[in-house]
């Protein structure tokens, strides 16, 4: 078997029939589909049902429920092929050769484990379509370091990716707001090399529902989770201007004025000397010269300096 095709699925029957039906258009036929079900009704069991006998597919149903991410990590667990391409169940391949073209991608590149495609961005309400491209400096950034992806998640979400099955992919199940992003960096720890597609080869389908979408203005999410984040990567990550960046303006955002701040919003561990550093820093700057975009960026640039 050459591509494992996980399926972590929640509810969504419409939208997982719209992903199986492109599955079934599919010119690579080399793949078994491994459909992980979270569901509490059985409409995903049914629609499983109704594939059998158009796609190789595996059936998974999950009694409790797994969550986000644990249900990705479970359906990639049972994955058997040489490739692994995890999709959302609301998300679709955007042409029928989108799998040949991300199997040939790493086919011919065994130098690489981590593949990732331009994509559509597509609003289930209107239908609006809108590509993403990563650009050729975001390209060169990642090359430069994986932690320059704190600039922005310039990847895209995990229905963009295309990895090799070295059975080390699993998304840490601690996080709900970073989990792909912090998936991504440790990714590109084993080989620095990456394939970029710059082709829109998947269909991402919006919604105000998605988790991302619920919790990027959770403070006792997002909070916490950095500071997790932080924990677990190194405090030398703050050397990286993107990485400080984006802790200047989540202390910001959040106004994050004391230790306090951070406990209130669920974090029970130590606070790192520089980051107490970076809320002092913001302490001297008047609030309102702090949420504008050049006096904030230069601000963090003179607290970037003395901070290191």
């Amino acid at each position: 078997m050459k591509i494992s095709v996980c399926i972590p699925a929640y509810k969504n029957a419409v939208f997982l029939k719209r992903n199986l039906d492109a599955l079934v258009r599919q010119t690579f036929q080399d793949f078994e589909v491994i459909l992980s079900d979270d569901s509490p009704d059985d409409s995903v069991a049914e629609i499983a049902a109704a594939y059998q006998d158009r796609l190789n597919l595996i059936y998974l149903k999950n009694n409790p429920a797994k969550g986000t991410p644990a249900n990705w990590n479970f359906a990639m667990q049972h994955a058997s092929g040489e490739f692994i391409k995890l999709m959302h169940d609301d998300d679709w391949f955007a042409t029928d050769h989108a799998l040949q073209q991300f199997y040939d991608c790493l086919a011919q590149h065994p130098e690489a484990d981590f593949c990732f495609s331009a994509f559509y961005n597509v609003d289930i309400g209107t239908g609006k379509m809108d590509p993403v491209f990563c650009s050729p400096l975001n390209r060169y950034l990642l090359k430069q370091s994986r932690y320059n992806l704190f600039k922005r998640n310039f990847i895209g979400p995990p229905s963009v990716v295309f990895q090799r099955n070295t059975g080390e992919i699993k998304y840490d199940e601690k996080l709900k707001w970073l989990v792909d992003f912090e998936g991504y960096i440790r990714f590109l720890q084993s080989k620095s090399n990456f394939i970029y597609l710059d082709k829109n080869l998947v269909n991402i389908g919006l919604s105000g529902e998605q988790v991302t979408s619920s919790t990027q203005h959770d403070r006792r999410i997002v909070l916490p989770e950095s500071l997790y984040f932080l924990e677990k990567h190194g405090m030398h990550i703050l050397n990286n201007v993107f990485v400080y960046d984006y802790y200047w303006r989540m202390l910001r955002n959040f106004s994050v004025g004391t230790a306090g701040d951070l406990a209130a919003a669920g974090w029970q561990e130590g606070v790192p000397k520089r980051l107490l550093k970076m809320i002092a820093d913001q302490q001297t700057v008047p609030g309102k010269l702090l949420h504008l975009g050049a006096l904030s960026k230069l601000s963090m640039l003179l607290s970037y300096i003395g901070n290191r």
